[in-house]
């Protein structure tokens, strides 16, 4: 125990007690009133004076010892009569007329006698603070004896006198059900059919790395982003793992690097496969709830929520190797979106997918993959595109791309699309008879509408551009030498990767 406030040392309050007699006490007598025809006892042997505790501020001086015996002689006493005194059991009674003067000495009680009542001291005239301390120590220390005694007799009776409020388990309503449309509801319903893919490349190395994908139809179709299983194409392996644990090996069917889309294959698809109802990405309103369900940084299964805070947002992402970059007019969401994630269903509020998480807003490392966490900004391909290139790779195995026959500085931003003076290789920038030249568009020519998009980029250009279909017919809004003008396009087409 802290000794810091037990405060300093107390002197006794009372002197030492003279050391027990050789000889029993006699035992006390009671007390009487003496008077004048008492005689006085013989002085005996004890000390003359009794010792009474005086306070240690205003010490008096003892009284001189009175003489054994008194005198032979004594001087008449004077005309002045001696004061008056009140008798008590130490004070003598004057004695009659004639006695000798001065007085006997006064009586002394035998020793152990109890002493006669004394006048009250006078009051001290400062407080001893040291005893106050010790007064307080002791009733603090009283007081938690008094709380510690009170605590043992809680704690052996709390078993029965406590009761307690909460419900147990078995208590809760049995019938309860989470209402459909609620991010409960809706993922239980949706985790069933979402898959994490393991993906090694064929090296030595055995490098690859971890995705999601959904079940896309009965027939055990998976889609998943390309840079997820790009790793595995040549001479890889591929895993699918569903949330029940069960794996099956897998098969690349085709993959769009552009479109960054890919399709897989159950080997031995298991019966009973439910996939995911695509929903409408064109009638999604920024604001509307989103729900996204994958594997970051290999946590399966993991739901985010969050709303579309964007749409057509022009995105190019790569695939980390140095590959060719995909483009996408992105549906742009808040939702937790990490490595991991890509591949897996963007969702509405109804369960529908509206879109394919593929690429994320790192600080300091700009779009694409990246093992830099989320910051609120996750990129999805939207399902409309999604579904036509699935459908493209199912079919063919090869992706298609709309294209206008020109090409486009990928480099400058904010003034729009500006037609090259030349393309690839030293070939012409606008096609000859292509669907550029016959819309009447040439080098030099600023892009700066597509349809209802403004376009401020090359690449912005190139993500509108692949919302559409080969054939697909759409007003494009340029300038040249400083005048707006309009021309209707016919949107060509290319097969495959280049």
């Amino acid at each position: 125990m802290s000794t810091e406030n037990e405060g300093t040392a107390v002197p006794a309050d009372h002197p030492a007690a003279p050391s027990t007699p050789s000889t029993p006490p006699t035992p006390p007598a009671p007390p009487t009133t003496p008077s004048a025809s008492t005689p006085a006892p013989e002085p005996t042997d004890a000390p003359t004076v009794a010792q009474t505790p005086v306070p240690e501020s205003t010490p008096a001086p003892a009284p001189a010892p009175a003489p054994a015996s008194a005198p032979a002689s004594a001087p008449e006493p004077t005309a002045t009569a001696p004061l008056p005194t009140t008798p008590t059991a130490t004070t003598p009674t004057p004695a009659a007329a004639g006695a000798g003067w001065p007085p006997p000495p006064p009586t002394v009680p035998a020793w152990g006698a109890p002493l006669p009542p004394s006048p009250p001291a006078p009051a001290a005239p400062r407080r001893r603070t040291g005893g106050l301390v010790a007064a307080v120590l002791v009733a603090a220390l009283v007081a938690g004896g008094i709380g510690g005694g009170i605590g043992y007799w809680a704690a052996q009776r709390g078993d029965e006198s406590v009761s307690s409020t909460t419900v147990a388990s078995g208590e809760a309503p049995a019938s309860f059900k989470r209402e459909p449309g609620t991010v409960a509801a809706v993922a239980a319903k949706a985790l069933p059919s979402v898959v994490t893919i393991q993906a090694k490349s064929g090296g030595s190395q055995g490098e690859g790395g971890t995705g999601t994908g959904f079940v896309y139809d009965q027939e055990g179709h998976i889609v998943t982003n390309n840079h997820v299983v790009a790793s595995a194409a040549d001479g890889g392996t591929l895993s699918v793992t569903f949330p029940d644990g069960k794996s099956y090996d897998a098969q690349v069917v085709g993959r769009a690097e552009g479109y960054d889309v890919a399709v897989l294959k159950l080997t031995n698809a298991p019966k009973g496969l439910k996939p995911l109802p695509l929903g409408d990405s064109d009638k999604v309103a920024v604001g509307d709830s989103t729900i996204a369900i994958g594997a970051p940084f290999g946590l399966s299964n993991t739901v985010t929520t969050g709303i579309i805070s964007a749409k057509n947002r022009p995105v190019a992402s790569g695939d980390g190797s140095g590959g060719s970059n995909s483009y996408m007019s992105a549906l742009q969401t808040d939702a937790s979106i990490n490595p991991g994630n890509s591949g897996g269903p963007l969702l509405d509020a109804s369960g529908a997918v509206i879109g394919i998480n593929s690429a994320i807003q790192s600080a300091g490392s700009g779009f694409g993959q990246s093992q830099a966490g989320s910051i609120g900004l996750g990129f999805a391909i939207p399902v409309n595109q999604a579904k036509n290139v699935a459908q493209q790779l199912i079919r063919t195995g090869k992706p298609v791309y709309p294209v206008i026959g020109a090409t486009v500085n990928m480099q400058e931003q904010g003034e729009g699309a500006t037609i090259a003076s030349q393309g690839s290789g030293g070939t012409p920038s606008v096609t000859p008879d292509g669907p550029a030249a016959k819309a009447g568009l040439k080098a030099g020519d600023v892009i700066t509408g597509f349809g209802d998009h403004q376009i401020d980029s090359g690449p912005s250009l190139i993500s509108e551009i692949w919302t559409h279909k080969p054939g697909d017919q759409v007003k494009i809004t340029y300038e040249r030498d400083g005048k707006t003008s309009t021309a209707t396009v016919t949107l060509g087409e290319r097969t495959g990767d280049s």
